[in-house]
């Protein structure tokens, strides 16, 4: 039996219109004569939806009973004996209540198609398994629901339901997706702009890759070696010469001109010591190339040319741009050059853009990694100079009629001799040397095609020419290296002086500056180790790459910085040459680390510091705030005191009622006092338990008249993780600032809500609200937003509100009122509840 096929809508956020969508395409099935059922759709009340179902055949659902209430699943064995060619079935990522066929919907699904029927299903881009972590810190909201990527993968086909953030929002103000009662409170929190705009982009971008993976696998399975331009993919050639900005630009104007078009900016670096671009200024290219939008790589290879149209090809590239040759005209004799051996092997599936330049023909001008080791190149042209080259001036002075004299003949054989040791060095010249001599001898000195010298000045001449050419071989050998070695020096001199400058910048990236380590000497992984004495365990301070090694000497190289810290690297073995830069880099990265420790201790006294202006700050409130109710709680005693005025009850009561209210208003300015004295000071330890809401919640509006708060707290919520008593304290203060900035007659809205592994306490006002620019600086202590008069407190109830909560593993924020005024947020953990049943178990959380 063939298995069904999979066709599933995928979706931003709920609203955007997947089963509508879906709904659609079963109509047009129907009408088709496909024989198409609905096994399971959720409508949510949305009437648009809903009239949708109308004409189509739904399949009846099963009733389970779990603890007390009944809930309706999709009945599988119904579908399965009704075998419809198609079913849709709505929500593959729900999870089924306990005592179903199965746990997860997707898995009802996936028996449906092994029994040969098509399915439609839908899913919302939150629900994939693999982005949970990524939309919670998005959204703040961790799903409980979810489906296995690969299942999602393996469908026949994926269609994105594509909405703009405006229109969803708009969709949800006209109640077209939830009730009115919920809409102010979804616009607000999770259907923000900028929330649906990431999960947007989100879907489009997994939607993509989707594409590219099927692309890649279809290229596989047909042996396609040749780039399909799909897509436009632009690949920038750098060396790290300064020209490598003047690229990127240029490549990155050419992106812009297509849409969806990408850049990566690859650095092909030999295998065999240091790198040969300045670190400086490859960190530069990095930089830019990543604020344009793009991708830096390094790749390892010592056929530069091959090594990047490897990289391009794999990467489906469409374009490489590189720049012309720095290179002056005599160095092309050593070879065609990069440029030209890319455009040549790119085939007619790469365009191979040559940008100019400002450092066109200017020399390389970058200093050469190898040092004094000559390239294999150099040596091969060199042995060829030396010994090739004789021998084909013999033939050539053997078969010309032309009787130069031997001087001239010996001159000729001096200069392939010295251009032997200006290409291979001093061995390729000393061979040269005796095959010369040989040759003039057997050749050109009479008596000729014999080992003998008949005359003796031609034995002088032929020592003299062995000397002249051992010297000059020996000087321009000398001359060579010594320029190698000099462009060495000026390679570490440049990695030293950004370093010296990174320390002067104040840089204190460590994994920058290992990142940095593995690039100048092409390794694998770096790792700065450490311990604290010489028997004690190694531990990394910090790491770059795949699988960096734990002791210093498990890795290839190891640079010791002090007694009890070493800079590890894998991937291949230094040459001595390169430990002197690699001792540099270990002493900054020890300095870095140093570095970073201060910042920590410099935060540690920026918090005692804190605490110092809080001090000066509490005897200020002291001195006036705490005065005023003392004030008025004297004043009133005085009067009662009074022998010569002779008081009514009433009186009496008003005045008894004004030292009790002074006293209230007064033991709460020192709670909040202590309180943030505590918390300034970290001596708040909470006593986190498991309580219910509405234990607490109800407590912390003592202090505010009855009619002034709507309390809206669902019995179904799960209990919360926290210290009761600070809850209660945070509560209770952001209350009375919410009740203190409500106008008259308006209530403030206290309400719960749960969201994965946590619950919003969100306290509502229709007051004035606070701009985006002060929502922060309300939270700071001792600050009153607006027109507070002086008599309204210290300013530190927001303040130690937050406070509370974060040391409860909390958070505290600002948002607006949809209509105008101001919602604290207040977010706490909630309890973890096994036998409670998920909130996927309500039809009206998932869409």
């Amino acid at each position: 039996m063939a298995r069904g096929k999979l066709r599933i809508y995928l979706g931003a956020a709920p609203g955007v219109g997947k089963t509508y969508a879906m709904l659609s395409e079963a109509h047009r099935r129907v009408e088709r004569g496909t024989d198409c059922v609905v096994a399971f759709v959720e409508h949510h009340g949305r009437p648009r939806t809903e009239v949708m179902l109308h004409g189509l055949e739904q399949i009846q659902r099963r009733e389970i009973e779990y603890r007390g209430t009944v809930f309706t699943e999709m009945d599988v064995d119904a579908v399965l004996e009704r075998r419809p060619a198609v079913a849709l079935v709505d929500e593959l990522a729900h999870t089924n209540v306990p005592g179903s066929r199965n746990t997860k919907r997707w898995q009802d699904v996936a028996e449906l198609l092994a029994a040969g029927i098509d399915v439609v299903s839908t899913v919302n881009i939150q629900h994939l398994e693999s982005l949970g972590d990524v939309v919670e810190s998005i959204t703040g909201v961790r799903q409980r629901e979810t489906v296995p990527d690969e299942v999602v993968r393996r469908a026949d086909q994926i269609e994105l339901v594509d909405m703009s953030p405006q229109a969803l929002r708009r969709r949800m103000a006209h109640g077209n997706i939830y009730k009115s009662d919920k809409v102010d409170a979804a616009l607000s929190n999770y259907f923000r702009p900028g929330n649906l705009t990431a999960l947007r982009e989100l879907a489009l971008l997994w939607v993509a890759d989707r594409v590219d993976e099927y692309l890649q696998q279809y290229r596989g399975e047909h042996d396609i070696k040749s780039t399909w331009q799909a897509r436009e993919r632009i690949v920038v050639g750098l060396t790290g010469g300064p020209e490598g900005r003047t690229l990127i630009r240029r490549a990155a104007r050419m992106a812009a001109k297509g849409s969806g078009s990408e850049i990566l900016a690859v650095y092909v670096a030999r295998s065999d010591g240091l790198t040969s671009a300045s670190p400086k200024e490859l960190a530069v290219q990095r930089t830019l190339v990543e604020d344009l939008g793009g991708t830096f790589h390094h790749v390892i290879g010592d056929d530069i040319p091959a090594s990047l149209l490897a990289f391009a090809r794999g990467v489906n590239a469409t374009q490489i741009v590189l720049g012309s040759s720095r290179r002056k005209a005599w160095q092309y004799i050593l070879g065609p050059g990069v440029g030209q051996t890319v455009a040549r092997d790119s085939g007619p599936d790469l365009d191979v853009h040559i940008v100019t330049h400002e450092e066109v023909a200017k020399g390389r001008g970058l200093p050469v990694a190898r040092g004094a080791r000559l390239g294999r190149a150099r040596i091969v042209w060199g042995w060829a100079a030396g010994v090739l080259g004789p021998a084909l001036l013999t033939v050539l002075l053997t078969n010309v009629d032309a009787d130069l004299g031997l001087a001239n003949d010996m001159l000729l054989f001096l200069t392939l001799t010295v251009a032997a040791a200006l290409f291979g060095g001093l061995l390729p010249a000393l061979a040269s040397a005796a095959f010369g001599s040989f040759l003039l001898n057997y050749y050109f000195t009479p008596p000729v095609h014999k080992i003998t010298i008949a005359d003796p000045k031609n034995i002088v001449a032929i020592v003299i020419f062995v000397l002249v050419a051992v010297s000059v071989a020996s000087v321009v050998d000398v001359a060579a290296r010594r320029t190698h070695q000099a462009a060495r020096l000026r390679a570490e001199s440049e990695i030293l002086s950004f370093l010296a400058g990174s320390v002067l910048r104040g840089e204190t990236s460590l994994d920058a500056l290992l990142e940095r380590v593995r690039e100048t000497f092409a390794m694998e992984s770096v790792a700065l180790l450490e311990r604290e004495s010489d028997v004690a365990p190694w531990t990394r301070a910090g790491s770059v790459g795949p699988r960096p090694v734990g002791r210093p000497e498990d890795a290839d190289v190891d640079m010791p910085v002090g007694d009890h810290m070493a800079l590890a690297l894998s991937g291949r073995v230094l040459p001595a040459e390169d430990r002197r830069v690699l001792g540099a880099f270990a002493a900054q990265a020890a300095v870095v680390l140093d570095r970073q420790r201060l910042v920590g201790e410099a935060e540690e006294a920026r918090k005692l510091a804190e605490g110092n202006r809080i001090r000066t700050a509490l005897l200020a409130a002291v001195s006036h705030d705490l005065r005023t109710p003392l004030a008025s709680i004297k004043a009133a005693v005085t009067s009662l005191r009074s022998d010569d005025v002779e008081w009514s009850e009433q009186d009496r009561a008003e005045l008894l009622e004004g030292i009790e209210s002074g006293a209230d208003r007064l033991d709460h300015l020192v709670g909040n006092l202590l309180d943030m004295s505590r918390l300034q000071t970290g001596t708040v330890t909470p006593l986190i338990r498991e309580i219910d809401l509405d234990e607490v919640v109800p407590m912390a509006l003592g202090g505010v008249p009855e009619d002034s708060v709507v309390l809206d707290i669902p019995e179904t919520l799960p209990m919360v993780e926290v210290d009761p008593g600070l809850l209660e304290r945070a509560v209770a203060n952001i209350v009375e600032n919410a009740v203190k900035y409500s106008p008259p007659a308006t209530p403030v809205t206290v309400a719960a809500s749960g969201m994965a592994q946590r619950v919003e306490i969100r306290v509502t006002d229709r007051g004035p609200g606070v701009p985006d620019t002060a929502k922060d600086r309300i939270f700071a202590p001792f600050q009153r937003y607006g027109d507070a008069p002086r008599g309204a407190g210290v300013g530190l109830g927001l303040a130690v509100a937050r406070g509370f909560a974060e040391a409860m593993g909390g958070t505290l924020a600002a948002e607006d009122t949809p209509g105008g005024g101001l919602t604290m947020v207040l977010t706490v953990r909630a309890a973890p509840s096994p036998d409670r049943p998920q909130a996927g178990l309500s039809a009206q959380v998932t869409s």
